[in-house]
Parts: C-alpha cells; sequence; structure tokens
C-alpha cells in the first residue's frame, strides 16, 4: 500500500515532522510493508457487485496490526465511569477511574463503567486503522483521538483511510478519505480541539 495523500488538522503533520520524524518514518514504512495485492481476498455478495473480487478489510486490518505490532505499538484502554448528570461528569472528569466511581457513588448516583480505545499508540502517537463504516471514523475524530488528547496521552491523532479509488474496490458503505476530509473541514479550523493527521491510502 501507499500513501495518495495525507491531511494536516491543527499543524498535526508538522509537530510529527519537527518533534517525532523517526515515527512518522516508521507509520510510512508500515504502510507502504502492507501487500495490497494479497488483501484483494472477499468474493462480493452484494447485488451491484456480485462475484467481483473486492479488497477485504479483515485481511488490511491484519496486515496493518501485523505492522504495527512489529514495530511496538500496543493497542491503548482507559476505563472511566459515567453518570447521567452532566454537572457530576464535569466535576469527575479529570479524576482517576477509582476516584471517579467513589464520587459519584458517595453522591448517590448511579456509575457506570465505560472506556476509551485506540488502535495503536507509540511516543505520545495514536493511530486509528479504520476500514469500517462512515460513522466509525467521527467517533474516531471526535471521540477516540480527542479523549487521548484531553488525557495528555497522546499529541498527535492519525487516521488512515482508504483512498475513494481504494474504497470503490471494497463492499459499500466504507468511509474514504476524500468524504471524512470534507466533514473534517466543514466543523472548522479548530474543531475537534486535538492535532490529527488523515492519511489516504491506495494499493
Amino acid at each position: 500500500m501507499k500513501i495518495a495523500a495525507y491531511y494536516s488538522h491543527l499543524n498535526g503533520l508538522e509537530y510529527l515532522q519537527v518533534h517525532q520524524p523517526a515515527i512518522w518514518k516508521e507509520i510510512k514504512s508500515i504502510i507502504k510493508a502492507v501487500d495490497g495485492a494479497a488483501c484483494k481476498t472477499k468474493v462480493s455478495k452484494e447485488e451491484k457487485m456480485k462475484g467481483r473480487l473486492l479488497y477485504a478489510p479483515k485481511e488490511m486490518n491484519k496486515a496493518m496490526k501485523k505492522g504495527f505490532e512489529t514495530c511496538d505499538w500496543q493497542e491503548s484502554k482507559v476505563s472511566y465511569w459515567v453518570t447521567e448528570k452532566a454537572s457530576l461528569i464535569r466535576k469527575t472528569m479529570h479524576m482517576t477511574a477509582d476516584e471517579q466511581k467513589a464520587e459519584i457513588e458517595r453522591i448517590g448516583d448511579r456509575a457506570i463503567s465505560s472506556y476509551n480505545q485506540t488502535d495503536f499508540l507509540k511516543n505520545r502517537i495514536a493511530v486509528e486503522v479504520q476500514f469500517g463504516k462512515y460513522a466509525f471514523v467521527a467517533f474516531d475524530l471526535f471521540v477516540k483521538h480527542l479523549a487521548f488528547y484531553v488525557r495528555d496521552m497522546i499529541d498527535v491523532g492519525i487516521e488512515i483511510l482508504p483512498m475513494k479509488a481504494l474504497q470503490s474496490e471494497m463492499s459499500s458503505g466504507i468511509s474514504y478519505y476524500e468524504g471524512e476530509l470534507y466533514n473534517l473541514i466543514r466543523e472548522g479550523r479548530g474543531v475537534p480541539a486535538v492535532p490529527l493527521v488523515l492519511i489516504g491510502i491506495i494499493p
């Protein structure tokens, strides 16, 4: 696979190039090492593409995962507690998980367990590889990356997406770079308030 396009939000790419050049180089190498042809294994059952050989998201994810894990990138999961009262969420948001639960229960409210997870984390850089449905990218950008940034666990969030040229050879409903770039820019220059790099890939 290769990078066909990228977009820097709030100087995410510039941060990498200045402060984490080795990480940026490593990410590009991992993407380049993925054999796109080997991931074209899915026989479509959809009416408009029936019998057509498509790129399989599972195979692409597996190849990306292998590359990142070989370079010591780790999945990261952060647990926390939520409740129905906005004022109590604001009060407990920056506490540890144990402190959140104790404070919510002390008030007499129900503490509900929740978590955020990111695919790969290394040197305060988070990477999400997204070959799923449209809604998942918005969740990555506006919830996952932002949550890890607000908790001071990352400096930049990276989203890897197929370009439209690749997405057109995948199952319907999968998000693609050009569409998500539009969605991101439409929100305005400062939203979400986390440095990001959108990466679009092709075989």
